[in-house]
């Protein structure tokens, strides 16, 4: 199981590492993205997501990109088999 208690800390899911990101923006409220790594070296891989939703809490929008991350790799067919939970 996937703990989203300190969701500011890059996590493994099988071979892929998520990191989940939040930026301030202009009126001081929070923008939440992700960035899913695979691979390794030359042949790695980093797709970074960002998401439309505004958040007012840094923890909020990055509890938001690291969901949205876990749910991007089961959408993708991904054989992993994942649990997480918002604690």
């Amino acid at each position: 199981m996937i703990s989203f208690s300190q969701t500011n800390q890059p996590f493994s899911v099988g071979r892929f590492l998520i990191s989940p990101l939040a930026k301030t923006n202009a009126t001081g409220a929070f923008e939440a993205a992700v960035s899913i790594r695979s691979g390794q070296g030359s042949s790695s891989h980093d797709r970074v997501v960002r998401f439309t939703p505004i958040f007012q809490c840094r923890e909020s929008a990055l509890r938001y990109a690291a969901v949205q991350g876990c749910a991007w790799l089961q959408n993708q067919g991904s054989s992993h088999s994942l649990s997480y939970s918002l604690q």
